[in-house]
């Protein structure tokens, strides 16, 4: 199967006031293993973009108002996903975001059917625990040091090492039973012949054991 791992950022955190995209990072992987296929790019939002986003990427409005805009992007973007299963980290919002833009240039939305909720895969596998991509990455031990700034290319690569861990279940476990029988298939002990061998007692032994016996039952210990 192939996956497109995806993550973006935008210019604040509602539609319904009009915030846009402003990046976009895709990673392709078939059966969990990464292609090397990347899409990324930085877009125009044709807005100015809030403060509270600022703080979390970066991005200005003079470094954003020289790229390229969603509908410039977009062929390039839909094709690129086409036919492909989407890994979205809270799916809902950058779905709602992705959406949004393509309705803005009259394009069909992306089916939710088609999207993998890494947040919800979170949240079933550890119910009532902190599950933000920060809290999984430090769950997992997936140094996530150069996330000093949200970025999309970057959250997709922590993405993709916290969705494998996720699908995988690679939490270290200790299979007793297996140990038990490699243990045993490797064992160069011959189980046939252990314990085998009778050591008698010397005539010295015997008459000291005999001596002792006698020193005990001539004394009453049940009195």
């Amino acid at each position: 199967m192939i996956e497109i791992i995806l993550d973006t950022e935008t210019t604040g955190l509602s539609t319904a006031q009009d915030h846009r995209i402003v990046e976009i990072g895709c990673i392709e992987m078939k059966d969990q293993i990464p292609t090397n296929k990347i899409f990324h790019t930085y877009i125009n939002p044709e807005r100015e973009v809030s403060q509270e986003a600022y703080k979390v990427h970066g991005y200005s409005n003079e470094f954003l108002g020289n790229q390229k805009t969603f509908k410039e992007i977009a062929n390039d973007f839909l094709g690129f996903i086409k036919g492909k299963q989407l890994v979205i980290h809270n799916a809902d919002f950058d779905l709602g975001f992705l959406n949004y833009e393509l309705r803005k240039i009259n394009n069909k939305p992306i089916d939710k059917n088609n999207v993998v909720n890494t947040l919800e895969l979170a949240r079933k596998k550890f119910p009532g625990a902190q599950n933000s991509l920060d809290a999984l990455c430090k769950r997992y031990n997936i140094d996530n040091s150069k996330r000093e700034k949200h970025s999309a290319l970057v959250d997709c690569k922590l993405l993709k090492e916290v969705y494998v861990n996720l699908i995988g279940q690679k939490e270290p476990k200790l299979d007793l039973q297996s140990i038990d029988v490699i243990d045993y298939q490797n064992s160069k002990i011959d189980n046939k012949n252990r314990a085998k061998k009778i050591i008698e007692p010397t005539v010295d032994e015997l008459k000291l054991h005999k001596k002792y016996l006698s020193s005990v039952l001539s004394k009453n210990y049940f009195k």
